[in-house]
């Protein structure tokens, strides 16, 4: 239910000239991918700044860039390639995307990215928002967007109660994005909006004061700022386990895991991965023989719908031979001579915890 008492037209009418007044003379205009509006670079900075701050996405994006300047080089590189380069910026599946998406462009498109919303979506991790986007700002096509942010500062401005990922209240945001977004200027309108929404209308304590459009924002006149947006009703999160396997040479290598393509950490590069302390065990028995092992520290990471427990079972080997196939699905992983793939984040923390930083706590282990 909204709690707008005035025409949607009328109100939409207030809010965006505001809105670009302020962008222009506050907003963020000097941004890496500000300064050269490219379909292709406006794509690779949407597609991180999914659910990722811009203070977090920026070294990534600049690394990226240097790398993979444009579509071509980026279709052309390997997924291992792509995702060392995503590593750490997490949600992963965004980086397969991403490379696959490349090269549909360039193998459909002939490189030049479609020019109309249906062709944008059709590619890999784009929806409706992100392509409105995209062409709004590369190419100043009329389109609404509708990311968190904006659904942040509409629901605010206009009223608008329920929770907005769900169906119903999501197509009212969508009329309401639709109302605000002009004809003209269009890309300063969109970037202006998610720029409201991450720097003014944020989650917690929004800053009001400064806000171009508190005049007639229905949340503050009403102090509804910290019940709009309606959050979803929480539900427990599930617990999961894992028990990881740290093979650590003498030289400090560890042995490493490709994650099958689908499902979690697709593509990337892990530990061995066992449902119990006795497979991992059988596991390190059938390919180095007998070994000392030993468990370190739970590891927690958590994920956008559970929590995961990993249990490190580390074991340290000095020439025993290795029965692994190394190549496609193995390889031994040197930290100070890292090579070009793509590790889960518990990889990078454990092996810093585990090999690099704590060589002697790790002796004495076993």
């Amino acid at each position: 239910m909204t709690h707008v008492d005035e025409d949607l037209g009328v109100v939409a009418a207030h809010f965006t000239p505001a809105l670009l007044e302020w962008f222009h003379r506050h907003g963020r205009k000097h941004l890496p991918w500000q300064r050269e509006l490219t379909p292709y670079r406006v794509w690779v900075s949407e597609i991180m700044l999914q659910q990722t701050q811009v203070a977090t996405v920026i070294p990534y994006y600049e690394r990226f860039m240097a790398r993979f300047p444009d579509v071509g080089a980026l279709a052309a590189a390997s997924m291992d390639e792509v995702l060392h380069l995503w590593t750490g910026l997490g949600y992963y599946a965004r980086g397969r995307n991403l490379h696959r998406a490349a090269q549909r462009v360039v193998a459909e498109y002939g490189g030049d990215f479609p020019d109309t919303l249906e062709g944008m979506q059709s590619l890999p991790g784009i929806g409706r928002s992100t392509a409105g986007a995209i062409l709004a700002i590369s190419r100043s096509q009329r389109h609404p967007i509708l990311d968190g942010n904006v659904k942040r500062v509409l629901t605010r401005y206009f009223g608008i109660s329920g929770f907005p990922g769900e169906a119903t209240v999501e197509r009212k945001l969508w009329t309401f994005a639709d109302a605000c977004t002009p004809a003209h200027d269009v890309g300063s309108y969109t970037q202006a909006i998610m720029d409201l929404g991450a720097t003014i209308c944020v989650r917690s304590r929004p800053l009001c004061s400064a806000c171009p459009v508190s005049t007639h924002c229905v949340a503050r006149r009403n102090g509804l700022q910290s019940v709009l947006p309606t959050r979803r009703v929480r539900k427990e999160r599930p617990q999961r386990e894992t028990f990881a396997v740290l093979v650590i040479r003498d030289d400090g290598a560890v042995l490493l895991e490709k994650r099958p393509a689908a499902g979690l950490w697709g593509g990337l590069w892990a530990f061995p991965q066992f449902d119990d302390r006795t497979r991992a065990s059988q596991w390190l028995s059938e390919r180095f023989g007998d070994v000392p092992e030993a468990m370190a520290e739970i590891y927690e990471h958590g994920f956008t719908h559970f929590d995961l427990q990993i249990h490190p079972v580390v074991a340290r080997i000095g020439g025993v031979p290795a029965r692994i196939s190394e190549g496609d699905v193995h390889q031994w992983y040197d930290a100070t001579q890292p090579s070009k793939i793509g590790l889960t984040k518990p990889v990078v923390d454990l092996i810093k915890r585990l090999v690099t930083a704590e060589p002697a706590r790790q002796h004495s282990l076993l």
